[in-house]
């Protein structure tokens, strides 16, 4: 038996002393996952029993001790002379004749599985890295595309010298790890050729908001290393877990990278160097995998989770030889699993500012500092602790700075690059992926970088004041009024999803329609209509990589409601058909084309009046098309459909049997539809509306206007609105009372309770089944219903 060499089926999770983390991962998968379909490329591992040898055969451990005894690691000079002399004695070891032989024979073996001419990949694979409490991407190197046994050997030697660069020098004195008690494992494995595919990395959770019922997926084309060192804008995808384990098979989310570069390798070098190229103008307006690649790989992912018991960092390579896909290292995740879920911490700008920059965010947080433009590793020394970094990327050699950053801000990278990585594990806020930071934040100027807007990250010029608020949730009990929540933007809805709630009251379609579809419906179904030149451009550019503007249409708001609704997944989500009014709909790209001019559009031609009208009936069919999607193909049948300012009966009854006859039925496959309550005719025909929906979600802006007469587009009235006006409650009141009579659902979506503390009193007072608030005051009106219902003596739910 091999004495420095065991293949992966010979060990596994417990064998990290001898092969460290990345190697004793591998093995586990290789022995454990890939008779259930999880695959992993053969391999070996070259023990750190080999690492000793070498040190021993060659004496040296002495010379090692006089290079880093009494090393500081705060003087950066300081620490690149004595990695760099440390590296020079670990090479310069050579490997023993009994290592060499077994390596070579490993490779003999791996020929035979693949192939003579297999390329190898030659991996470092610290005992001290990939822990549970422990994980640095990019430690030490890594040798790719290794052709014959002299060039393999020279890569192992290289790979032991990596132990000590620089960054992992650091790294061990950060986490109390004695230089000389960490070994260095080095795996050999089957070189999977994404350099002719792509690569990336994936998550099992959601690694801003640390919400665990999703797969993130980032990929990249050429190898892995663009997506980890932050080289390229990657693309994004994201798998539902719940939906998709009961047998959904559908991308819940996707956002287009830029994808930029590629990484390849310098064909005939001896060195195996690599190099990036740019990327076709086609490809980096396509996603790099296809929807069965981001599908598999998310299967793969659930299933690792699932063998380790806990969320993952994963990486994966597709071969562009044999077409298929490899998870090439599987971690813990250290950061977003280890959040504390009781407490709700909230970063809030308090001011508007001048946006310099926008990119990806990461961290969700609020920073304010002076910005340090560093070019290169040589200026490191410059950047002095509380100060903005700001960098065309980051690599792992500029850790030790990055700590001290207030915050990062990157002209290139993703939410799982090296800067991202580093941000989430310092507790640092991040912007990557801007693009020209580095031209556009003057160096010495103050910024404030905030992370607390959604995906979008956004530096504002000078100091903008922000709040931050924590709040322990895990004892709040549960009124026994249902608070649910207003919400819109799919960004916030796993941060969001975390706040105390029975589902989301309103989520409105038309944010999801002008913030990620931008085009009108009719515009994007008949281009050839729009006379504005521009907006025809405009059009072109939106629907790029798609078949035609319908498709891209459906599979956006689809993608946005879906996100939302897995974010509350099974509490219900209610959804808001479109009710953009028609200047708003005019305002849309292309869409003056479609839309009448109108003298007091809040009364006109909106809600369910243009569901069934031939002037926007293939509009409201796209609607329909995104909401079967998202409940028939994405699984997510928590969502509940509502229709906004229904008039007449008969109106509504007509809109129900066009959504029937596009495939949305009422009570078919569980599917309940609501109705705004707005319109005072709703109040007094509510017997009648009731045999026609599920429930009734009280608008209280609109009731409001329409009670007392008051065009809330107006400023010269605005005075006289007012949702707390006697009449108006008493509205309120008998739409409540009618629900009730009825066994119908009653709720309110409107401001008035997130606004007025007296409304949300009121509203619970005359028995209410939910109220829907806006994020921000959920928590706070959440107690005050609570104490409320104590004085009413209504018992909280648990």
């Amino acid at each position: 038996m091999a004495k420095y060499v065991r293949f992966f089926e010979e060990f596994g999770i417990e064998d990290v002393p001898l092969v460290g983390g990345k190697n004793a991962s591998l093995g586990e998968m290789y022995r454990k996952l890939s008779g259930e379909g999880v695959l992993v490329p053969n391999g070996f591992a070259i023990t750190a029993d080999a690492y000793w040898r070498m040190l021993e055969a060659a004496e040296a451990l002495q010379p090692l001790h006089a290079a880093l005894d009494g090393l500081d690691p705060s003087d950066v000079v300081d620490l690149a002379r004595r990695g760099k002399q440390a590296r020079e004695i670990v090479y310069g070891a050579g490997l023993p004749d009994d290592v060499a032989d077994e390596v070579l024979a490993g490779y003999r073996r791996l020929q035979k599985q693949y192939g003579d001419d297999v390329s190898l990949a030659v991996r470092s694979s610290a005992t001290a890295e990939d822990l549970p409490t422990a994980s640095f991407a990019g430690q030490q190197d890594t040798f790719l595309n290794i052709h014959g046994e002299q060039t393999l050997l020279d890569a192992c030697r290289r790979c032991f010298a990596s132990l000590f660069t620089d960054r992992a020098i650091h790294y061990r004195v950060d986490q109390g790890f004695d230089h000389f008690k960490v070994a260095l494992s080095i795996g050999v494995m089957k070189m999977v050729r994404s350099d002719l595919a792509s690569s990336g990395v994936m998550f099992s959770l959601d690694t801003e908001s640390g919400f665990r019922d999703v797969v993130l997926i980032t990929g990249a084309y050429g190898l892995g290393e663009n997506v980890v060192q932050g080289a390229v804008d990657p693309d994004e995808f994201y798998v539902h877990k719940p939906t998709f384990v009961a047998g959904h098979r559908a991308v819940l989310r996707r956002i287009l990278g830029d994808k930029a570069v590629k990484m390849v390798f310098v064909e005939g070098s001896a060195k195996q160097t690599t190099r990036n190229i740019p990327t076709p103008r086609p490809a980096r307006e396509h996603f790099c995998l296809s929807d069965e690649d981001v599908l598999e790989l998310a299967d793969y992912a659930i299933k690792i989770e699932r063998h380790y018991g806990q969320p993952m960092d994963m990486e994966w390579a597709k071969d562009g030889i044999d077409g298929r896909l490899y998870t090439v290292q599987a971690r813990p995740e250290t950061v977003a699993s280890q959040r504390a879920v009781t407490t709700v911490e909230s970063y809030v700008l308090k001011g508007p500012g001048e946006v310099i920059v926008e990119g990806r965010s990461v961290g969700e947080k609020i920073a304010s500092g002076t910005a340090r433009t560093i070019e290169s590793l040589t200026h490191l020394t410059e950047f002095r602790p509380g100060e903005v970094l700001v960098a065309d990327t980051t690599t792992p050699d500029w850790e030790p700075v990055m700590k001290t950053a207030a915050a990062i801000i990157t002209n290139r990278g993703g939410r799982t690059c090296h800067a991202a990585i580093i941000a989430r594990e310092l507790g640092v806020p991040a912007v990557v992926g801007t693009g020209n930071a580095t031209v556009r934040v003057a160096g010495g100027q103050t910024v404030t970088v905030s992370c607390a807007e959604g995906d979008t990250g956004r530096v504002y010029a000078g100091e903008v004041p922000f709040s931050v608020e924590q709040t322990e949730v895990a004892a709040l009990p549960r009124p026994a009024t249902e608070i649910m929540i207003n919400l819109g933007n799919p960004d916030l809805a796993f941060k969001t999803s975390f706040l105390p709630n029975d589902g989301v009251g309103l989520a409105r379609m038309e944010f999801i329609i002008s913030e990620s579809i931008k085009g009108h419906p009719l515009a994007l179904l008949h281009p050839d209509r729009v006379t504005d030149p521009e907006a025809r451009v405009q059009l072109a550019r939106l629907t790029r990589g798609y078949p035609d503007g319908a498709s891209f249409f459906v599979q956006r708001l689809s993608e946005g409601i879906g996100t939302i609704a897995a974010a509350f997944w099974p509490k219900p989500v209610v959804v808001r058909m479109s009710d953009f009014k028609t200047n708003e709909y005019a305002s849309l790209i292309g869409g003056a084309a479609f839309e009448p001019k109108e003298n007091n559009p809040m009364l006109g031609f909106r809600g369910a009046s243009r569901y069934a009208h031939p002037a926007y009936a293939e509009g409201f069919a796209l609607e329909c098309q995104a909401m079967k999607r998202v409940r028939e193909e994405m699984g997510l049948t928590n969502v509940v459909l509502m229709l906004p300012f229904v008039r007449r009966v008969a109106e509504a009854q007509q809109v129900l049997d066009r959504m029937a006859e596009l495939g949305l039925r009422r009570d078919e496959n569980g599917l309940k539809i609501y109705a705004m309550c707005e319109i005072p005719n709703n109040v007094l025909l509510i017997n009648e509306f009731s045999k026609h929906f599920d429930g009734f979600s009280i608008g209280s802006n609109d009731l409001t206007q329409l009670t007392l007469g008051v065009d809330r587009d107006s400023e010269i009235v605005a005075f006289d609105f007012d949702e707390r006006d006697e009449g108006v409650k008493e509205m309120i009141r008998l739409a409540v009372d009618g629900c009730r009579r009825n066994g119908m659902h009653s709720g309110l979506c409107g401001q008035a309770p997130s606004d007025y503390p007296d409304m949300a009193e009121f509203l619970v007072e005359i028995g209410i089944d939910s109220i829907s608030l806006n994020p921000d005051t959920v928590l706070k009106t959440t107690k005050r219903v609570l104490q409320l219902e104590q004085r009413l003596g209504r018992a909280s739910r648990t």
